[in-house]
């Protein structure tokens, strides 16, 4: 297959099994509708369907179109980690007012786990296995990981109006393309998954969720560490946790 033909093969694949994933969640909604609607910031009903249906699609858009196996586990890795744990705390986490992480954190100096904590470390962790397996050298795979798993948190981080975050990552996401081996094909991935619920997304009538944000996240954040070396991992590190240091900030302050 040829790299333009892998990236065609990504995009495509993603957003055909995003498309397929949502609508057959809409047919049939496992536990029943209710367990799978939420009350966005405007007061309407909208489904959670785009959250797995987005990590289905990015997870076999990377495998579809990617050629070296360590960059396909290195996907599905993190992207399936990182929807699970964003999945976990739209259900549990339903309702806790705790954002950011030092609320987080302080529960579980308390000796609560909260699901917040859960993704923190489960996408951590999955961050930093996805960064050994793209990278050979230990100060670039802990670079990796920071990207993978920082890149997952601003994704969700920009999540607070309908459409924002599959709209950053297909600005984020489109330029990738023009990186040259796996790195195109990863990039190809989330664009195609974030492209098949935007529209959807914008119109209130579903919504990424933890689930969607933080898998789009993490395969966009994949692409990254495989498109850059050393010094692009680092640039993209500082920006992911500034990011993450101001979103912290924030929540704190509207916590009050």
């Amino acid at each position: 297959m040829s790299r333009h033909g892998a990236r065609t093969a990504a995009l495509l694949a993603a957003f055909g099994a995003t498309r397929a994933v949502a609508t057959g969640l809409r047919r049939r909604t496992p536990g029943g509708p209710a367990r799978w609607e939420r009350t966005n910031y405007a007061g309407r009903t909208v489904d959670l369907c785009a959250g797995p249906a987005t990590t289905v699609g990015a997870t076999l858009g990377a495998a579809v179109g990617t050629f070296p196996p360590r960059a396909r586990g290195a996907a599905a890795l993190s992207v399936l980690v990182a929807g699970a744990c964003g999945a976990y705390d739209d259900v549990a986490g339903a309702g806790d007012p705790r954002r950011g992480f030092r609320a987080h954190l302080g529960a579980l100096r308390q000796g609560e786990i909260t699901s917040g904590a859960v993704k923190l470390f489960g996408i951590g962790a999955a961050g930093l296995a996805a960064g050994v397996l793209l990278k050979d050298r230990p100060v670039d795979r802990l670079l990796a990981g920071v990207v993978v798993a920082g890149t997952a948190h601003f994704v969700n981080l920009v999540d607070v109006h309908p459409g924002r975050a599959a709209v950053a990552v297909l600005g984020l996401a489109a330029p990738g393309l023009l990186r040259r081996g796996p790195a195109g094909a990863l990039a190809a991935a989330p664009l195609g998954a974030a492209a098949a619920v935007v529209v959807d997304d914008l119109a209130e009538q579903t919504m990424l969720g933890d689930a969607g944000a933080h898998a789009l996240g993490a395969a966009l954040g994949v692409a990254i560490v495989a498109g850059n070396g050393r010094a692009g991992l680092a640039a993209h590190a500082a920006a992911v946790l500034a990011a993450a240091a101001y979103g912290d900030k924030v929540s704190r302050a509207a916590m009050g």
